[in-house]
């Protein structure tokens, strides 16, 4: 079996939310737990991370596996979704899973005779499981796919448990107030691990943690409430200088969208308490890892610039509780011009999304190459309702040339608004592609 024809075999012939939508989501832990049997129970062979969260999950993730790298630990990381390759959801230390070992593994799994019927992100669950067992890591950090009670990563019982932050996303699935959402998420608490939450500014989500780490006598930490960072600045060079409370100097982070203050606060509080369990860290291995996230892992995506005169810059955020931020950022941005290309998933709260939009920008209303994507032409005609105009363009790399065409070099020029759009577009962009 080729790498080709195994991707197509999990994107096709097994249920897939990223595909598919409501269908393809398969939640319960039964399966995964089946899967695990038959390889043995490869998890257990090396300390977890597990991470779970609304937003900013990927972010935090990262930056601990870089963290981790820089302080010289061999780390697997499983992510999702990814922009162009597969392979980018299972890597170790940077480098992506090999195609010959997902092709190998599809077809053991094909000729396994087990009788049960995997969804595409459980099979790839176990699959990053028993890649981590063969490359012998000491570390793996584990992002939870969807929610985290019944996401299937959640068989693990890992060092620690993270939970960034919650606000209202995947209503068919979580729940429709923030605390079932909060409900769903502290599934992944297990008994006696220590949980750091990013932000639990809600009282009722605040409650939903607390009592869920009293039942499990988890020790839980809530950063936003003892912030380790105290403020930001952003460089000329497009990072981010952090002062802390822990550090005499202040520390840069590539990642340099606002929303990432929050999420490094989290990693700072999630470093601290790894060290206290043990884990060896030390200053200069974080100072490190900040500065270089994206070459220690691969992460790409968030707030990133990959063009200049006009600038470029491109971000996954595809929710209301990422975009309350990522408006303001936009609004902030110095340029003549802002052109905006976006496009959504059709099962996100794009209304309060658009109702957050810069009035005065042109936008470039376009669609991901994938059943879940908001047509084009729905797009404008929403966004109309907002006062947002533009044309729609089906494709999004049009789209893409469409802004590059209008915009002058004093301009501004936004990507983003579904992780699918950034794939399709990433697929063709240069100075992405060449990383990838």
């Amino acid at each position: 079996m080729t790498y080709k024809e195994a991707t197509q075999y999990l994107f096709s012939q097994l249920p897939a939310f990223e595909r598919q939508g409501a269908s393809g989501y398969k939640p319960g832990l039964g399966t995964t737990i089946a899967l695990d049997d038959w390889l043995g129970n490869p998890h257990r062979a090396y300390k977890c991370i597990h991470v779970a969260g609304t937003n900013g999950k990927g972010s935090v993730a990262n930056m601990l596996a870089a963290t981790l790298q820089a302080s010289g630990y061999r780390v697997g990381l499983f992510t999702s979704p990814h922009l162009v390759d597969f392979r980018e959801r299972i890597r170790v230390n940077g480098e992506m899973i090999s195609k010959r070992t997902v092709s190998r593994f599809v077809e053991r799994w094909m000729e396994s005779g087990l009788a049960c019927e995997p969804s595409f992100f459980e099979l790839t669950t176990v699959l990053a499981f028993e890649y981590f067992k063969q490359q012998k890591v000491d570390y793996a950090v584990i992002e939870v796919g969807l929610g985290g009670r019944l996401d299937s990563s959640n068989i693990i019982t890992p060092i620690l448990s993270i939970i960034t932050n919650i606000s209202i996303d995947h209503t068919q699935f979580l729940g429709n107030t923030l605390t079932e959402i909060a409900s769903e998420k502290a599934g992944i608490i297990k008994p006696g691990v220590p949980v750091v939450v990013g932000d639990a500014s809600q009282p009722e989500v605040r409650k939903v943690f607390e009592d869920t780490a009293l039942e499990q006598h988890s020790p839980i930490i809530i950063s936003s409430d003892e912030p380790i960072v105290t403020g930001s600045l952003k460089n000329s060079d497009g990072t981010l200088s952090i002062s802390t409370t822990e550090y005499n100097a202040p520390l840069t982070c590539q990642l340099s969208g606002d929303y990432q203050v929050a999420n490094i606060n989290t990693v700072l509080h999630a470093i601290e308490t790894l060290k206290k369990i043990g884990v060896k860290i030390n200053k200069s291995a974080v100072k490190k890892a900040l500065a270089h996230v994206c070459q220690y892992t691969g992460f790409m995506g968030r707030w990133m610039v990959i063009g200049k005169n006009p600038t470029v810059i491109c971000d996954a955020g595809h929710n209301a509780g990422a975009w309350a931020i990522q408006s303001k950022q936009l609004r902030e941005l110095k340029c003549d011009k802002l052109h905006m290309v976006l496009g959504f998933s059709a099962d996100k709260d794009i209304d309060t999304v658009l109702g957050m939009m810069p009035k005065d920008a042109i936008y470039y209303f376009t669609q991901a190459q994938s059943s879940r994507s908001m047509k084009a032409e729905t797009l404008q005609a929403l966004a109309a309702k907002h006062g947002l105009k533009g044309d729609a363009y089906p494709i999004a790399l049009n789209a893409y040339k469409a802004a590059k065409k209008a915009a002058s070099k004093n301009d501004a020029i936004f990507l983003g608004g579904s992780f699918y759009v950034l794939g399709d577009l990433f697929k063709h962009i240069a100075a992405v592609s060449s990383k990838l």
